[in-house]
């Protein structure tokens, strides 16, 4: 419930990934999930995907503000395609990449959701989903 003195919140801009290897998960990020690699600042790197963008901080090496205990392997996220599972499937077995599960069905956060899942190369877990359509 939206409270008198609440904010509402429209969308997520960036979220930082603290990695090992920041030209490691840049490739894989790319090549794998199709982000664009972006610079900015002084020598910072990003993935850009959408409207949104993933900052990566090196492991021992972060940058100001950070989480509390910022470290790689560490992150749980669902990130949304248009691509139908089985597409996903092929292209994730051709980019040498192991699935752990699914296609499995899930609930996002708009609805039904087929998912599959996935570890980068720092073990945080990826899933892949696509909104049932009909």
């Amino acid at each position: 419930m939206k409270g008198e003195n609440s904010m509402k919140i429209e969308r997520i801009d960036h979220i930082v990934l603290t990695v090992t290897d920041i030209d490691r998960t840049s490739e894989f990020y790319s090549r794998v999930l199709g982000m664009e690699i972006v610079s900015f600042g002084a020598n910072r790197r990003a993935l850009r995907f959408g409207e949104q963008k993933f900052n990566l901080h090196e492991r021992g090496r972060e940058l100001g503000l950070r989480a509390k205990t910022a470290m790689p392997g560490a992150i749980d996220m669902c990130l949304i395609t248009g691509d139908p599972i089985e597409e996903v499937l092929t292209h994730l077995k051709s980019s040498g990449v192991t699935v752990e599960d699914g296609p499995v069905e899930r609930a996002g956060a708009t609805g039904p959701i087929t998912s599959v899942y996935f570890r980068d190369p720092d073990g945080n877990l990826v899933e892949i989903s696509r909104y049932e359509t009909g």
